[in-house]
């Protein structure tokens, strides 16, 4: 992430103004202590689409129909507010959004964006989303506008937290990793707003199959532990039969039962890995939903080649060596 703190005192609120018009888009910005002025930007290209993290000290972003008619990238910006506040008004909508909330503008139509002042530093993670990207009808969408939508739940906590997790993590992928991300992006982008305007049934078939497929993982993470944790368990909570979770999985190369398995082993084996966890193997294995110990040391072996207790001695063993002087 690029800082203001390398550019002069004198030139920081600039710098900032003119990265943001260059690489979100062109607005008009307003400080009330430009001279004070501190932020930060980073950006991350997806492909065909952009992500930007912008932190800044309070300031008023003008979108004016002169500066519309100079430069429009023909898109919609969705913002997710990582810290801090800000209140929005465009296409006569007003809406103010805290953190963890999504708010939407489109690039084409005038706004005005705002953050309080008196505050420290606000942050924003903005997707730039090419209109194509988005296979839902523009009146809908309108619907949206300088709404604030809750990224507490849903499909919008997914995508909230899948895009902290990129801007944190996404400079040290290669780029075609990070095209597929930008892939994976644009279809959970979409499946958030349907299901915030309640229109799931216009995405793209294997769009909604996707998003579906991205929520039953989430929702598997979060119950690892759990030794209930089963198709049918999984099937009734999104409202679905287990053929058709089954079905779903098909086309991933694997199974219900294998994701969860698999999924269980990493973090076991993440855990007995970890030198500061002094803990019982089979306590490990409790924690991640492994009821029987016999069958957790039998899998383990089976995934790995080594007993969970030879697993860890040979991690002990080699973290001592690193330490030890050559």
């Amino acid at each position: 992430m690029l800082s203001s703190s390398v550019v002069p005192a004198a030139d920081r609120f600039d710098w900032f103004a003119d990265m943001v018009s260059r690489e979100v888009v062109p607005t008009a910005i307003r400080s009330e202590c430009p001279a004070g002025f501190q932020a930060e930007a980073a950006v991350l290209d997806l492909g065909g689409l952009r992500m930007s993290r912008l932190a800044y000290l309070p300031l008023r972003s003008r979108r004016t129909p002169a500066l519309i008619r100079r430069s429009d990238p023909e898109q919609y910006q969705l913002a997710l507010v990582t810290k801090g506040s800000m209140s929005l008004s465009q296409y006569g909508n007003d809406c103010g959004a805290v953190t963890g909330d999504l708010v939407m503008w489109d690039t084409s139509r005038p706004s005005v964006a705002e953050s309080p002042s008196g505050g420290g530093l606000g942050e924003l993670v903005v997707l730039q989303l090419p209109r194509s990207a988005l296979p839902l009808r523009t009146p809908d969408l309108e619907r949206l506008l300088a709404r604030r939508i809750p990224g507490g739940q849903g499909m919008a906590a997914m995508l909230a937290s899948f895009m902290k997790a990129l801007v944190e993590h996404g400079d040290g992928c290669t780029a075609a990793e990070l095209n597929r991300l930008g892939t994976v992006t644009a279809e959970l982008a979409a499946a958030c707003l349907a299901q915030h305007l309640a229109v799931e049934e216009d995405l793209p078939p294997e769009v909604r199959s996707q998003a579906l497929l991205r929520r039953i993982h989430t929702f598997i993470e979060h119950r690892l532990g759990d030794p209930e944790l089963t198709p049918p368990v999984i099937a009734a909570h999104h409202n679905m039969s287990v053929r058709a979770l089954h079905q779903l999985f098909h086309g991933t190369g694997q199974s219900v039962h294998a994701r969860i398995r698999r999924r269980r082993l990493e973090r076991c084996r993440a855990d007995l890995a970890r030198p500061d966890l002094r803990v019982p193997v089979q306590v490990i294995a409790a924690r991640w939903g492994f009821s029987r110990p016999a069958v957790f040391s039998r899998t383990f072996r089976e995934a790995y080649g080594l007993s969970p207790s030879e697993f860890r001695a040979l991690k002990i063993k080699e973290l001592g060596a690193e330490g030890k002087p050559r």
